[in-house]
């Protein structure tokens, strides 16, 4: 989708100009969002349904350890380790503005790997330090297992990004998801089987066993279904084995760097509640964060990669037709993106306790928690509105512009980590998506001073906001009346027939509604859908 409302922005706003390329920007930029999109929904549905079982196998101790802490642990090493390398490479040009070949590509991408050795063991310290831990603990071997688990999976890196440049996405549509899988399978035997192991060791023995997937999918497929041998994966002779383009390895560095600043702005909270609340408010919060976060990497995190290859591909240029085109598909993807949050916003609330209890029970539920994913629901919108706006800026951004990004990262990391502290001590996990939500207020606030000046003033967000937007308001006030009229919490499973039949009248009446006002853009997109099926 990301990709169709990119190319229906574009022929909304350029209709009379020149059409795009099918190779810039038709075929291949649908196939990124179609492969990404099939690629995190499978390997999300399946842990979602599986997360509802295992939870209820947890006391509140090990629960804030699989559903936040020991995650954090996890997406703070492979984030910090590979994210600027991946932005980096996959602009895929020179200090001259050459293409770079595969061979220059791979050189700077298997840097990944020594880094990420650096990153693992610091964090790995880290943790044994705050922890206080001594080997034989639960906790210590598990931190550990996963350190290898993430080293594993870092192997496969250079693959990865090399796959991103040859447009071999489907590499990723089987392995993430048959990795997923296999991970829940692996704990699913170990706590079926009564096998004694601890649960925290468990978990961390089915991460080294998606690690291990995600690593032989991905050297699998590029030695046995391609033509390329592995000396061409290896790109390290002796005579050349320090030649490598120095203007790629500084743009690694620089996102890194960049890279550092958003990970205190996407995790920063968990953090804090790490630091300074109880486990079981810690396993509320990331049990919301898990659900919540299914629509953010389902959806949203596929939109972002997707829109900022895209971007990449348009950017190319600064004649007004490539300008136009950018304009446009900057506009359609702002406003589908709109439309998603909005019915996220409309809908969660009012269904977030229903949700809760059909999934963990009243031990969550009834807690702090549905509040938690009641505000969580408007915060997504401003997560979806970020990501898009600065996926765009890192796109088409100078290395000065980069700079001064990095700063005002650093400015509002600052900012956010004040508001972090002082919001738990008021307000719990709900003052956090409350801290949230001003960063990523901050965040959307830059980007759109980048856009205005990067378009001199022509783009008008007033023509993001999707028709049928006040219908879903309305929907969502009718449900919020329904849930706290019709759903009784003492008798759940005999109202909530009633109040589920309410919410989809309004769904579905406010899906025609978005239709009839947005009729073009969204035929424009289906169209785009079957024109990309036909030549794939």
């Amino acid at each position: 989708m990301t990709a169709l409302a990119l190319l229906a922005g574009a022929a909304e706003t350029v209709a009379a100009a020149t059409p795009l390329p099918d190779s810039a920007a038709g075929a291949a930029v649908m196939g990124v969002f179609k492969y990404n999109f099939a690629a995190q929904f499978l390997s999300r549905v399946i842990p979602f349904l599986y997360n509802g079982w295992f939870v209820r196998q947890l006391s509140a101790d090990d629960c804030a350890a699989y559903a936040l802490q020991l995650p954090l642990f996890i997406n703070c090493v492979l984030f910090l380790s590979r994210e600027g390398f991946r932005r980096a490479c996959l602009r895929n040009t020179s200090g001259s503005g050459d293409v770079l070949s595969d061979e220059e590509i791979l050189k700077v991408a298997w840097m990944i790997i020594p880094f990420g050795l650096l990153v693992t063991f610091i964090g790995s310290l880290f943790v044994f330090r705050v922890k206080k831990l001594k080997f034989s603990d639960p906790y210590a071997k598990a931190t550990l297992i996963i350190g290898f688990a993430c080293i594993l999976e870092l192997l496969a890196e250079p693959l990865y990004i090399l796959s991103q440049t040859k447009k071999y996405y489907i590499i990723r549509v089987y392995t993430e998801p048959a990795a997923t899988l296999l991970r829940c399978l692996t704990t699913y035997i170990f706590i079926k089987g009564h096998i004694k192991v601890e649960k925290l060791v468990v978990f961390a023995l089915s991460q080294v066993v998606y690690a291990a997937c995600i690593f032989v999918g991905y050297w699998a497929y590029f030695l046995l279904f391609t033509n390329i041998r592995i000396f061409y994966l290896l790109p390290f002779r002796l005579s050349t084995l320090m030649v490598y383009d120095k203007q790629l390895l500084h743009m690694c560095i620089l996102f890194t760097g960049q890279t550092f600043r958003k990970l205190i702005l996407q995790e920063g909270e968990k953090f804090v509640l790490v630091w300074f609340d109880t486990p079981y408010n810690q396993a509320a919060y990331g049990l919301v964060d898990k659900l919540g976060s299914l629509v953010v990497r389902i959806v949203f995190l596929p939109f972002e990669e997707s829109s900022y290859a895209t971007f990449t591909q348009l950017a190319s240029g600064q004649t007004p037709q490539n300008i136009s085109n950018l304009e446009g598909s900057l506009l359609g993807a702002l406003k589908l993106i709109m439309l998603i949050g909005l019915v996220v916003i409309s809908f969660g609330p009012s269904y977030s306790y229903t949700l809760l209890n059909l999934l963990y029970g009243g031990r969550y539920s009834d807690g702090e928690a549905t509040a938690v994913l009641r505000y969580y629901c408007v915060y997504i919108i401003c997560l979806a509105m970020n990501g898009t706006s600065e996926a765009f800026l890192h796109s088409v951004a100078n290395e000065n512009q980069l700079k001064q990004s990095n700063d005002m990262l650093l400015l509002f990391s600052a900012i956010y980590i004040v508001l972090n502290v002082i919001f738990i001590k008021s307000a719990g996990a709900v003052g956090l998506i409350a801290a949230n939500s001003i960063n990523m207020i901050l965040r959307i606030t830059y980007s759109a001073l980048f856009i205005k000046d990067y378009f001199k003033g022509s783009f008008s967000f007033r023509r993001c906001l999707p028709a049928g937007w006040g219908v879903l308001l309305i929907s969502g006030v009718t449900t919020a009346f329904s849930e706290r009229i019709f759903l009784n919490r003492n008798r759940f499973k005999q109202t909530l027939p009633i109040h589920m039949a309410i919410g989809i009248m309004c769904l579905v009446f406010s899906l025609l509604e978005i239709y009839r006002g947005e009729k073009q853009f969204l035929l424009s997109i289906i169209t785009s859908l079957k024109g990309h099926n036909k030549r794939t």
